[in-house]
């Protein structure tokens, strides 16, 4: 994809930004996973969650790929455009290890991981299972050690997705822009309007493509909270790279007092309050939140 890519040329469900960068395919045993890659320098690695994908960070990328390599996954989480093998592990743990398998992948080291909302979940199982290639962690507005995963008003997904058919109608209402904004869909997360072409990629794959939805009906069905505890809790007892914790003090879903609980209990836990913004803090501050994450990235101490 060019810069001269437009949102004309793709289906709406499938258009990338071109602030994203060069996009590429991996090759893993659960199947392909896309990304996209963008500067030269330090790498960062960013993971989006559910009913999002690489979009979600085009305009941290932007910034931050003057001085940095930016690589952003697009994990299978709902809206991404290449489907899983039919065996893929999408449970909690099978998320983590997709993004370690990317990392392994790729040969990067030192890498700095950046996860937002249940991409911050699944990040910290990969830091926990595979501390080796990370230099630091960069959480945004996600689930903690001591939340439920996944959180109110989500928590009913679980059960909904149990049957994937289900789950496909309540995708479907989200055709409906003004279903889109609603509680119960995106209207906790985003405090701000999301570019319509950007919000059309998060919410029609799995509404349009019946392999997209299977994944993220197994993504949902097999979400669970203990395996992100135990990570978190892995992480405060053997994490000595520095973690930071980026998030809104409005955030409607995950509360600041946890990331401020966690924040003090890792070794090295760093807390940077980002104001205007609800759990898509990329789409609502991109800028306040990219100025972190370079200061954050760019401090090479330890």
């Amino acid at each position: 994809m060019t810069a001269a890519t437009s949102t004309a040329t793709v289906p709406a469900h499938r258009w990338r930004s071109p602030l994203l960068g060069a996009p590429r395919t991996i090759e893993l045993e659960a199947g392909r996973i896309e990304c996209f890659e963008r500067g030269e320098g330090p790498v960062i690695v960013f993971a989006h969650g559910w009913l999002a994908n690489a979009n979600l960070w085009r305009k941290v990328v932007e910034p931050l790929s003057a001085r940095f390599r930016c690589i952003a996954l697009d994990l299978p989480l709902g809206s991404h455009r290449v489907p899983m093998d039919a065996d893929a592990d999408l449970t909690p743990t099978g998320c983590g290890e997709l993004i370690a398998a990317v990392l392994a992948a790729l040969d990067l080291n030192e890498v700095t991981l950046v996860g937002n909302d249940s991409g911050g979940a699944y990040s910290q199982i990969a830091a926990a299972a595979h501390p080796g290639r990370l230099a630091r962690l960069v959480l945004n507005s996600c689930e903690t050690p001591y939340g439920p995963f996944p959180p109110p008003p989500f928590d009913g997904l679980p059960a909904l997705a149990a049957d994937p058919a289900d789950l496909g109608r309540a995708l479907g209402a989200l055709r409906d822009p003004e279903v889109r904004v609603s509680p119960a869909a995106y209207g906790l997360l985003a405090r701000h309007p999301i570019e319509a072409a950007a919000f059309d990629s998060y919410a029609l794959p799995a509404a349009t493509d019946p392999a997209i939805l299977g994944d993220v009906a197994k993504v949902m069905s097999s979400a669970d909270a203990a395996p992100v505890h135990a990570a978190g809790q892995q992480l405060i007892a053997s994490f000595d790279r520095p973690v930071l914790l980026a998030w809104g003090p409005d955030d409607q879903v995950f509360p600041l007092a946890l990331a401020a609980r966690y924040a003090a209990e890792l070794a090295d836990g760093r807390l940077v309050q980002i104001e205007d913004a609800y759990s898509f803090t990329p789409e609502d501050r991109p800028g306040p939140l990219a100025a972190a994450i370079e200061a954050f990235a760019g401090d090479r101490q330890r």
